[in-house]
């Protein structure tokens, strides 16, 4: 890597400014998770194919919550068969090192870096946690982990009757729907941290973007905030997006590459004295 990206990253390490790390799908498939939009994304219902933009909806849930339950827990059944890689440890790591400095705002709803070991308060997950379901009734916004009784669908197989019945609300016995994001919804603080995924970038010392390709609102947000203030921006991505050049306009960096090759490299500068 450049000597002249490593000093800078140095010298910001020894700052007292806050770092900000935004990931997104590409952290997650070098762990073997496939992206989102990707051919795995797809269904088949009867004799249709549906692409996850339509699957991925309140409006698909409430019209065959079964479906879409089936598709998120094959989801889920590859979520949980993989492992964190060194790009989700070098961020925890660089968790360790800045504390109350970091802050980590992820689009994954996969939990790898909960499960590489970021901390729930330092962690923000704006498209919510594949894990966790909540009513959709919904008679609360209370957020609770899948039940370990519903069984992960490892091929095209249906609910059983006692899926059907762990997933029902625990409070009022409507259907719980997954803790995720839906395309035909909005984001919100409460579920999703919007506000403050919004006011963090204002005082961020460094935006450090990994594996996103500024396709939803607001991580494009986010970065458009933080070059605002002044922030050094780096993206860590194996393609150019919109993200590397906003980036490089803003006098930051981009850097081509596995993030799981790239971030242990930056996390050795920024714990270099000098």
């Amino acid at each position: 890597m450049d000597p002249n990206i490593l000093a800078t990253v140095r010298d910001f390490a020894a700052s007292e400014a806050p770092l900000v790390v935004l990931s997104g799908a590409g952290i997650s498939a070098e762990s073997g998770i496939p992206t989102f939009r990707g051919p795995e994304g797809y269904w088949t219902v009867g004799s249709r194919h549906y692409r996850p933009e339509e699957m991925a909806t309140l409006g698909m849930f409430r019209s065959n919550p079964e479906e879409v339950w089936r598709w998120y827990l094959r989801r889920l059944a590859v979520c949980r068969g993989a492992e964190p890689n060194a790009a989700h440890r070098a961020v925890v790591d660089m968790e360790r090192l800045f504390g109350d400095r970091f802050l980590l705002i992820t689009q994954n709803v996969d939990g790898l870096h909960l499960r590489a070991g970021n901390t729930p308060g330092r962690t923000y997950q704006i498209h919510g946690n594949i894990n966790f379901v909540r009513c959709a009734g919904p008679c609360s916004n209370d957020i609770y982990p899948l039940p370990a009784s519903v069984e992960l669908k490892e091929k095209d197989e249906p609910l059983s009757d006692a899926d059907r019945a762990a997933l029902r609300c625990r409070a009022c016995g409507a259907w719980a729907r997954p803790h995720v994001l839906w395309f035909d919804e909005s984001y919100d603080e409460e579920l999703y941290r919007f506000n403050s995924s919004i006011e963090a970038p204002a005082g961020a010392g460094m935006l450090l973007i990994v594996g996103t390709s500024g396709a939803t609102n607001l991580p494009m947000q986010i970065g458009s905030i933080a070059a605002g203030q002044g922030a050094l921006l780096v993206d860590v991505n194996p393609d150019r997006n919109p993200f590397s050049a906003m980036a490089e306009r803003a006098n930051g960096f981009f850097l081509a590459g596995a993030a799981g090759t790239v971030l242990p490299s930056l996390l050795e500068a920024m714990r270099r004295d000098g």
